[in-house]
């Protein structure tokens, strides 16, 4: 992997654009928590398809899908990153997350499972918790068995988030949402209560909050036990797909957000609730879910709070 661009600040989040083979570009990043130092959190955001097919109206990688990334490739990202700031491997850090939620639905490239099996034998690291974010894509049942098993012998308690975005309790807006054939609500919840087991995280059911689409509270109860799926909240990132889609967000990137009628409801119903707003700076570097560097490069237009930052290009 060649490295030919890269913008944002070592001090919260940097993304890089790299070079793979056939002169495919793909997208890796770090990032930290402030005020937490590095050792404390550290956050790679790793990606597994160069681009997107699945054409979620959030999403900025979206705009293009040119194929899978080989196990390879994949590690080649993490190395990168790793060895920048560990060169022997070890990493000293108490929270050490890899998210595979760059670019691409994981799900879709069966070299995940490859290069999850790999991890452990590959670096030093009694921090680390994988984390992997789907939309759950019909046809991709085998690539699930196999992730239950691998989570099982390898990841269990607690070093393993699995987490299902569906952004918005209506079907037919979810649809619109993220337009490809998926599981529905009863097969998600089906698939996390065998996954969960005592120790591990719960699964957590995504929710980019979006004034447009509702969340109710009764109907998830009517599907997802609280004892096994908590409920993760996030504002709508800026984006050009959510622009063009006309969706604006529930949540303010500089708010609090605990105090909120969704929230509270979704609390008095028994569900945990992470509302995740992080630093704003993130929009303007282009490294939260659902930016892509590419796309920004490409169009270079003006989007209101995001992707200000400048991107330094190499060679």
């Amino acid at each position: 992997m060649e490295i030919i661009a890269s913008t944002g600040n070592s001090s919260l989040a940097l993304i890089y654009i790299g070079k793979m083979s056939g002169d495919r570009l793909v997208e890796l990043g770090e990032s930290i928590q402030p005020p937490k130092p590095r050792e404390q959190k550290w956050v790679l955001l790793i990606s597994t398809l160069f681009g997107c097919p699945v054409g979620c109206k959030i999403c900025d990688a979206a705009g293009y899908y040119e194929g899978k990334l080989s196990k390879d490739e994949i590690l080649d990202q993490i190395d990168f990153l790793i060895r920048k700031r560990y060169p022997s491997g070890e990493i000293p850090c108490k929270q050490f997350k890899i998210q595979f939620s760059r670019m691409g639905e994981p799900s879709l490239n069966p070299s995940m499972l490859d290069v999850l099996n790999e991890l452990l034998q590959r670096y030093v690291a009694p921090g680390l918790v994988v984390s992997l974010s789907t939309v759950a894509p019909c046809g991709t049942q085998a690539f699930f068995e196999c992730l239950h098993e691998i989570k099982q012998e390898k990841y269990s308690g607690g070093h393993f988030q699995l987490q299902f975005s569906i952004h918005t309790t209506s079907i037919s807006m979810r649809d619109q949402l993220i337009p490809i054939r998926k599981w529905d609500f009863k097969e998600i919840a089906k698939y996390g209560e065998r996954f969960y087991t005592a120790g591990d995280r719960k699964v957590a059911l995504n929710f980019a909050l979006t004034r447009e689409m509702p969340v109710d509270a009764d109907i998830l109860l009517s599907y997802f036990d609280p004892a096994i799926f908590l409920i993760k909240i996030t504002p709508l990132n800026p984006t050009y797909r959510a622009r063009d889609s006309q969706l604006t967000t529930y949540l303010s990137p500089v708010s609090v957000g605990e105090d909120n009628p969704i929230v509270r409801k979704l609390r008095a119903a028994g569900y945990q609730v992470i509302v995740s707003i992080g630093e704003v700076e993130e929009n303007y570097i282009g490294s939260n879910c659902g930016q892509c560097i590419r796309r920004h490069m490409q169009d270079r237009q003006s989007l209101r709070r995001g992707y200000t930052y400048a991107v330094q290009e190499y060679g």
